[in-house]
């Protein structure tokens, strides 16, 4: 791949934000609390207008995971917004500490159990086939299991071409929160480690990576429970959380909001990008290969510290009553 492919990958990438970038959210929320965050930054961005949310699908299917959602969705005032969750053989990881029990008994929602979303594959060929040509970011903050499963989905009701057909005619980027850089082993890859290889072998647009080990140096979540902020699905998430480990003193770490934060704000704003190819392994750990290849992972551009208080400060967003 050529140096004037790479250019023209950033160009396209840059032309995809000149308006507000359409998302859908792949998440795994549960095993841990960074997608709470993450989640919540997004419908903040949504409210200040800088991007559309179509979907939040699940990669997870713990019996919570659907009710969270909706619990988090609701909050924001888009009770309505399209769920959809993996089907067939999936991870089934809970959250740990407990705190999504805690969301579903205390905050409204509609759908109460995970039979209620939709099919993940069927929800992404659907939205995807009403979009106009490659307007959709993706951002993926959990297993890629759904984006192995959509590359591989075949033609439907809703559109006539294969998964991989459908996603390079109408998928713009997408933008996962996985790997570690320049090589090494993360949760998101290793726990799914077939789809991930397969996925990002076969994904047929650009790719761009926030690694373990950027959000390993941005913590969020402190400022947001000494806030006065009342009655918060996401306070609430963090604020019992966070007592339950030592490591994060200090807040948790930030991996899932990066991705967001790239997706919908540009994917060279904040982090400065390496190009290449991930090469993901049977055993779930990755490698990089430095030849063009259509992906990229994210560097410190703007200090870590300054993104962090971008982060702090959009999760502290209450929706307007």
């Amino acid at each position: 791949m050529s140096r004037l492919f790479i250019l023209g990958l950033l160009v396209c990438s840059a032309g995809a934000f000149a308006q507000a970038p359409k998302i859908i959210f792949d998440t795994d929320i549960g095993p841990d609390y960074d997608d709470v965050g993450a989640l919540a930054i997004l419908h903040a961005l949504a409210d200040q207008k800088e991007c559309e949310i179509l979907a939040t699908i699940a990669s997870n299917n713990y019996p919570n995971i659907v009710p969270v959602l909706d619990v988090i969705n609701t909050y924001f005032g888009r009770p309505d917004l399209p769920v959809g969750i993996v089907r067939g053989k999936s991870l089934q990881l809970p959250a740990w500490q407990k705190w999504d029990s805690v969301l579903v008994a205390k905050y409204p929602h509609t759908l109460r159990s995970n039979n209620e979303a939709e099919d993940a594959v069927t929800l992404y060929r659907k939205i995807l086939a009403a979009q106009p040509d490659r307007s959709v970011t993706i951002v993926t903050v959990g297993f890629i299991t759904n984006m192995a499963n959509l590359l591989q989905s075949k033609p439907d009701k809703y559109s006539s071409l294969d998964g991989e057909s459908l996603v390079k005619k109408k998928v713009s980027m997408l933008v996962s929160m996985a790997g570690a850089f320049p090589s090494g082993k993360e949760f998101n890859v290793e726990r799914d480690a077939a789809s991930s290889k397969y996925a990002f072998e076969h994904w047929p647009t650009a790719v761009y990576f926030t690694g373990w080990e950027v959000g390993a140096k941005i913590f969020s979540g402190l400022p947001l429970i000494k806030s006065t902020t009342q009655d918060s699905p996401v306070k609430d998430a963090f604020a019992i959380s966070i007592p339950k480990a030592k490591e994060d003193v200090n807040g948790r770490k930030s991996w899932d909001q990066t991705a967001v934060l790239m997706a919908v704000r540009g994917v060279d704003k904040y982090f400065s990008l390496i190009p290449g190819k991930i090469v993901c392994h049977e055993a779930g750990t990755n490698t990089w290969d430095g030849k063009p290849g259509g992906h990229f992972y994210a560097t410190e551009k703007v200090p870590f510290p300054q993104v962090e208080k971008i982060i702090n400060d959009l999760m502290m967003h209450e929706p307007a009553r």
